[in-house]
C-alpha cells in the first residue's frame, strides 16, 4: 500500500451535538487531502468530559509522535470553553509547540462572539478577542474562512495568514433528481432553524415568504431539515395551515440524505441572518447547484458574489418574496443561477480545491 507523502493532525476541542460542523469539516478536508498524498488524522482534546488536566496530559502523550508535522488547531470559542472563555486552547497550543509541532490555527471564528450588551457578554467577548490575538501570534500559519480584508485586527504585515473558504459538509450533487425536472410542484428547502428565542421570528419569515409566494405559485412544497427543524415543526405547520403549501419536516439527516434532499429542491430559502461564507448550510446549496434566496449584508460577498444567489437586503421581506417568486417562476434565470453556483463550487468551494490551497499554504 502506498504510504502518504506527509501526515498532518487536526486538533479539535469539545464535540458539538447533535451534529459537529467542525468535525465534519475536518473529515471532508481529510478525504480531499488523502487524494493529494496527505493523511489528516483527527485528535480531540476531551476537556469537557475528562477535565483539563487529564485532557492536556493525553494531548502531551499523543503529540510526541507529531514532532515536525503540521498540527491544525480548530478554533471556535465554545469548542474550548463551556461559557465562551476559551483560554484553554492557549495551553493546548503551548504544549504542541513545546513538542516541536508546526502549529496552524484554523479560525472558524475570527472575532469575538460574546456580545456587547450585558457585562458578562462584554467580558466574554474581550476574552475571546484576547485569545484570538494570542493564537495568531503563536502560530506558524493562520487560516481564515473569510477574506483577509474582513479581519480588521490583522497586522499590516500578515504573511502567515491565508484565506481558505469552507466547503459544504455534504457530498456534491451535480445531477438533478429526474422527477424534480418534470414536476409542476416547486420545492423550497430550509436547512436549519435556530433553536432558541429566535425560532419564532425565523418561522414567521419562512411561513410569510411561502404564503406570499404561493399566491403566484400555487403548487409549492416546503422541506425543512437540519438542526432545530423538529423543534420548530408545530410552529411551521400552524403558520402555514390553510395555505396549500405541502410541508415535510425531516430534522437532522445523514450527509448523503441531506444531499439527496438538495438534489430534489428548486431553491434554498435562507433567513437565519445574511448569507455569508461561514454559513455551511448555504454552501450546501452551492455544492448541489441549488439557487439561494437570502439576505445580504456587509459580511456577504467574496466568492459568494459568483454563486447563484438572489439577494435581498436584510429585513426586506417583500424583496425576499419577490426574489423567491422570480427564482421559481423564471426557468432561464433559475438555470443561470444554477450554473453560476456549480462554477463557484468548482473554483472555490470544492474540497479538492480547498485541499490544494491548504497544501500550497502549508509549505516548507
Amino acid at each position: 500500500m502506498t504510504q502518504p507523502a506527509q501526515r498532518w493532525v487536526a486538533v479539535l476541542g469539545r464535540r458539538d451535538t447533535p451534529t459537529d460542523g467542525v468535525e465534519d469539516y475536518c473529515t471532508f478536508l481529510g478525504r480531499a487531502l488523502a487524494e493529494q498524498g496527505t493523511q489528516l488524522d483527527l485528535a480531540r482534546v476531551e476537556w469537557f468530559d475528562r477535565g483539563w488536566i487529564p485532557a492536556l496530559w493525553s494531548l502531551w502523550r499523543a503529540s510526541e509522535a507529531w514532532r515536525g508535522n503540521w498540527v491544525l488547531v480548530q478554533y471556535t470559542g465554545l469548542g474550548w470553553s463551556r461559557r465562551g472563555f476559551p483560554v484553554g486552547v492557549l495551553a493546548a497550543i503551548a504544549l504542541l509547540r513545546r513538542r516541536g509541532c508546526r502549529c496552524a490555527i484554523v479560525f472558524h471564528e475570527f472575532a469575538r462572539q460574546g456580545g456587547r450588551g450585558r457585562a458578562i457578554g462584554r467580558l466574554r467577548g474581550s476574552c475571546q478577542q484576547w485569545v484570538i490575538g494570542k493564537l495568531y501570534a503563536s502560530a506558524a500559519k493562520c487560516v481564515f474562512t473569510v477574506p483577509l480584508e474582513r479581519v480588521r485586527w490583522l497586522p499590516q504585515e500578515h504573511g502567515k495568514a491565508a484565506f481558505i473558504p469552507i466547503g459544504a459538509n455534504i457530498p456534491e450533487r451535480r445531477e438533478r433528481t429526474r422527477a424534480t425536472e418534470t414536476s409542476a410542484r416547486k420545492t423550497v428547502i430550509v436547512f436549519g432553524v435556530t433553536a432558541d428565542a429566535r425560532a419564532a421570528g425565523e418561522v414567521e419569515e419562512i411561513a410569510g415568504a411561502m404564503r406570499e409566494a404561493s399566491k403566484s405559485l400555487p403548487a409549492l412544497r416546503l422541506v425543512v431539515i437540519g438542526r432545530g427543524a423538529m423543534e420548530a415543526r408545530k410552529r411551521i405547520e400552524a403558520a402555514l395551515a390553510g395555505s396549500g403549501v405541502e410541508i415535510a419536516v425531516r430534522g437532522v439527516l445523514p450527509a448523503e440524505e441531506v444531499a439527496n434532499e438538495f438534489a430534489r429542491a428548486d431553491a434554498l430559502l435562507f433567513v437565519r441572518g445574511p448569507v455569508t461564507l461561514q454559513r455551511g448550510s448555504a454552501l450546501a446549496a452551492v455544492a448541489c447547484g441549488v439557487p439561494i434566496v437570502g439576505y445580504r449584508s456587509e459580511e456577504s460577498g467574496g466568492p459568494l458574489d459568483e454563486a447563484g444567489i438572489e439577494w435581498s437586503q436584510q429585513g426586506d421581506r417583500e424583496g425576499l418574496v419577490r426574489a423567491l417568486v422570480r427564482v421559481l417562476s423564471d426557468p432561464a434565470h433559475w438555470t443561470d443561477l444554477r450554473e453560476r453556483s456549480l462554477r463557484a463550487q468548482r473554483e472555490y468551494f470544492s474540497w479538492s480545491r480547498i485541499a490544494e490551497r491548504f497544501a500550497g499554504g502549508l509549505t516548507e
